[in-house]
């Protein structure tokens, strides 16, 4: 039976911490601040999650990106259609690789045309207002919803105007888990902790049986 008192819900946030705290972000290796190079590189890693595809090969493929020197989007613009595919392939993103070389280098162009490569000028323009980050960010190629969720729930720590975001996703999780359905409430629970880590953990068990399991078992132990 699931303890639903305040307690068993502080247990199952601390496990689920424990276990599963960390933003894809840093799985990729982003060391996210709010500066130009992280916060483009956290878009591409967007746009890679974004298609239906495990979210490790997603990570992968973002790792492979960046080691070959695609981390701003001059040169993410600047390089060959080919060795953008061949960057996702050796990352394991083998079955979009094509469309999302095509994507990520129309996407480059968009960021460097509109926002001058820094996307704190496309936060700027949003004067605050989740909605219309979200709104540009749709206007990239291979950002929709999905995408547009993952961005400004993973920017949140370093954008604290759109804080606390989780999206559906991690709603759903929350769910899964027994937990409340409020950011607020949710947050509350996991006392002093950076939203974003929340939020992706939180997924995580919305993407994963196993891990909404483990955590319960480990809540209980």
């Amino acid at each position: 039976m699931t303890d639903t008192s305040e307690a068993g819900q502080r247990a199952v946030v601390r496990a689920l911490l424990d276990g599963h705290g960390r933003t894809y972000a840093a799985e990729a290796g982003i060391r996210l601040r709010d500066t130009p190079q992280p916060l483009y590189q956290l878009l591409v890693l967007s746009v890679l999650l974004s298609a239906r595809i495990r979210s490790s090969v997603a990570v992968d493929a973002a790792r492979e990106l960046f080691g070959a020197g695609l981390r701003t989007p001059r040169r993410m613009a600047d390089a060959t259609w080919q060795q953008r595919v061949n960057a996702l392939g050796r990352g394991g993103y083998r079955r979009y690789d094509e469309r999302t070389s095509t994507q990520l280098g129309d996407g480059a162009r968009l960021v460097v045309q509109e926002y001058r490569g820094d996307l704190r000028r496309l936060r700027d323009q949003a004067r605050g207002d989740v909605a219309e980050v979200h709104r540009q960010l749709r206007k990239v190629p291979g950002i929709g919803p999905a995408g547009s969720d993952i961005f400004v729930r993973e920017v949140q720590g370093v954008w604290p105007e759109t804080a606390p975001y989780f999206g559906d996703k991690a709603l759903q999780g929350a769910a899964d888990l027994d937990l409340p359905g409020s950011p607020d409430e949710l947050l509350r629970l996991a006392g002093d902790v950076d939203p974003s880590v929340l939020a992706a953990a939180l997924v995580r068990a919305a993407l994963d049986p196993k891990v909404v399991r483990s955590t319960m078992e480990q809540a209980r132990a």
